[in-house]
């Protein structure tokens, strides 16, 4: 026997001006309480929250799920929630599961801040889940977050699919999906195009699943960037799979800071992406060193081994297509390049190789330089 909790019947009001954070919140606590499974539901309408945090240590169920017909609207103004690293913050809940539903997260006037110079608040991520488990968000878009739209950390068994991911190109550090510490999560069946990566892995992701992508606008997919730190986590088995790139700044990127660090990247699959007049189609780029940030000897700790690119054609907007910049004391090993077909302006693109050792086999446009 499974309970519903309609936002309305604790004051939701869905007119987009009634704050509905402690509305919102007083139905995930009766969701939370309940000994069975438990849905919470937004009707249709926009419905203004605040910052709210949703915790799930004490829950009764692992079996909640929202159901949202409506639009969760950020304040306008990115003064009301500076203080706050998560607009909307999932925090240890187990077996959640999100439908439907858009985020609004009105980030133009932070941007507007940002883009202008001026001393700004950090933004919030629209949507956080941080030591969860088995979590499972399906058709969700998320508009014009603050900054990133997406974090997980330190999750477990998490699917998101089925996702809408919009904000202009020139937003900043509106990344889509950021993982960090986290294993086993599939990002499927999504449209992402925002103005910083469409997907971005951290340290400590492992056991990645990344398949039928669209991202565009945005600066691609990435593992990284890695190595800041001398304690870092590595990444390892990560399948991206089946992605189309347009207009995007980077297609498939791995990127370390060129600082001495313990990190590694390892069991790497790109395979069947598609780059349409994309800036840098295939890069790993290990001298990350923005603002001058500290790199000693300009040389990145973190080992890159077992790459794999399979598959991957269309076109650069660059006549480098193929940049392998790899750390010169901890060079790049085993990078396999695979049925690899990417042009510039109608012509064989080039390939870009230091410090990387690897292989190429089958049909390789640019002439692999490893």
């Amino acid at each position: 026997m499974s309970t519903t909790s309609n936002v309305q019947g604790f004051g939701a009001k869905s007119d987009g001006s009634s704050d509905c954070t402690n509305a919102f919140l007083s139905a995930w606590t009766a969701a939370c309480a309940s000994v069975s499974p438990a849905t919470i539901y937004v009707p249709p309408g926009r419905y203004l929250l605040g910052a709210a945090s949703f915790r799930g240590q004490n829950c009764k169920n692992n079996a909640i799920t929202m159901r949202i017909d409506g639009t969760l609207v950020a304040p306008s103004d990115y003064n009301v929630i500076r203080r706050t690293d998560n607009w909307i913050k999932f925090e240890s809940v187990v077996g959640l599961s999100i439908y439907g539903g858009t985020l609004d997260g009105q980030g133009t006037g932070l941007w507007d801040c940002k883009n202008s110079g001026k001393n700004c608040p950090r933004g919030a991520t629209s949507l956080g889940f941080y030591n969860s488990n088995n979590v499972l968000v399906s058709g969700l878009t998320s508009l014009n977050s603050q900054m990133f739209h997406f974090i997980l950390y330190g999750c477990q068994n998490t699917r998101l699919q089925g996702l809408t991911i919009s904000a202009p190109e020139n937003s900043p550090n509106t990344d889509g999906i950021h993982i960090i510490s986290s294993s086993g999560v599939a990002i499927m069946n999504s449209h992402i195009g925002t103005g910083d990566d469409c997907i971005s892995l951290g340290p400590g992701s492992s056991n990645m699943w990344i398949e039928n992508i669209n991202c565009g606008p945005g600066h691609g997919i990435s593992i990284g960037s890695l190595g800041l730190d001398m304690q870092e986590a590595g990444v390892k088995n990560v399948t991206v799979k089946t992605v189309t790139f347009s207009g995007t700044e980077n297609g498939l990127r791995v990127k370390t800071w060129a600082r001495p660090s313990n990190g590694f990247v390892s069991g790497i699959l790109f395979q069947h992406a598609v780059m349409v007049n994309v800036q840098n189609p295939i890069i790993i780029d290990q001298n990350y060193c923005p603002n001058n940030g500290k790199c000693p000897g300009q040389d990145s700790g973190v080992r890159i081994s077992d790459v794999t690119y399979q598959d991957i054609h269309g076109t650069s907007a660059t006549e480098v297509a193929v940049n392998f910049d790899c750390s010169k004391n901890n060079p790049c090993s085993d990078i396999k390049l695979e049925d690899v077909n990417l042009t510039y302006n109608d012509q064989p693109a080039m390939a870009s190789c230091v410090n990387a050792k690897g292989s190429a086999s089958g049909l390789i446009e640019p002439t692999s330089c490893l």
